[in-house]
């Protein structure tokens, strides 16, 4: 990865607090605003990322854009997605000003990612963001669905959250998330981050998660009924499957003969299954009605 000399200015602790106090903001928790104020950091996530000259990144929630610059040095194009209007009228001028040489480069959406039901420009290839921790994983789930052209991408999360996504059948981090994400994704964690590089600090570690996109299982079912049964099967995470998906399926009955016909335990539990086996029990339900 080669960095353009003339390339962008990267925010430190004052040039943030000079933009926040600017705006008179105060970051909220409602917003999951906690702003990264280290240059190294932001560089490290563009460098994990593996992005190229060549990719049109998505950030969402890019704050008072110190990432944003930081992916600016190497993507050809960048897509910010902002849900606060005070922040998101802010950031092209904070463009402007720190990284001229790549302000045509660079576009703002204000919305909310959670919401959002296209993107301008350009297909985007990655997604690179710092998610707000609250809502992070729908986040993700939305714009894996939304984007399909979206190849691969690294996003900071809360730790938990972060080994959630990434963790493999039989752990005790193995739930929605993780078969969620695995339907789109080749998902790994990435590295953690220490929660001095944020202002304000929270409360939480931070983790970095990458992922490459990959097909979904070869199913007749469709996503929706595969995430349906994904959702039932960890509803009450202790319970056997069969007795999980009883809702679903009308009846024990049918939900044995799904789960029979997928090839699983009845009696097995939902966090010993991968998304291969929640894609056959969905087709077995849906063969059963």
């Amino acid at each position: 990865m080669t960095t353009n000399p003339a390339g962008p200015r990267l925010l430190g602790p004052a040039e943030v607090r000079h933009l926040a106090a600017e705006l008179d903001l105060r970051p909220t928790k409602q917003r999951g605003q906690n702003f990264v104020i280290d240059a190294n950091t932001v560089r490290r996530i563009v460098r994990e990322s593996g992005i190229t000259g060549d990719d049109v990144v998505v950030e969402v929630g890019p704050g008072l854009g110190s990432l944003t610059l930081a992916l600016l040095e190497v993507a050809r194009r960048v897509i910010a997605i902002e849900v606060d209007p005070v922040l998101a009228e802010r950031l092209p001028a904070t463009i402007a000003t720190y990284a001229p040489g790549q302000a045509e480069a660079f576009e703002v959406v204000l919305a909310d990612a959670m919401r959002i039901e296209e993107v301008p420009g350009p297909p985007p290839t990655a997604l690179v963001a710092n998610l707000p921790y609250n809502v992070s994983v729908p986040v993700l789930i939305h714009l894996l669905t939304l984007l399909p052209s979206l190849e691969r991408g690294l996003v900071m999360v809360q730790a938990e959250v972060a080994d959630r996504l990434a963790a493999r059948p039989g752990s005790k981090s193995y739930g929605v998330p993780s078969v969620k994400a695995a339907w789109f994704a080749d998902v790994r964690r990435a590295g953690a981050i220490g929660r001095n590089v944020f202002w304000p600090a929270p409360n939480v570690d931070s983790g970095l998660v990458a992922w490459t996109r990959r097909e979904p299982p070869s199913t007749t079912a469709t996503r929706e009924q595969v995430f349906a049964v994904v959702d039932a099967a960890f509803a009450q995470r202790r319970k056997q499957v069969r007795a999980a998906l009883r809702g679903l399926a009308g009846s024990a009955e049918a939900a044995t003969a799904a789960l029979e016909a997928a090839g699983v335990d009845p009696t097995a539990r939902g966090e010993v299954l991968d998304v291969a086996d929640f894609a056959r029990i969905a087709e077995g339900l849906a063969a059963t009605r």
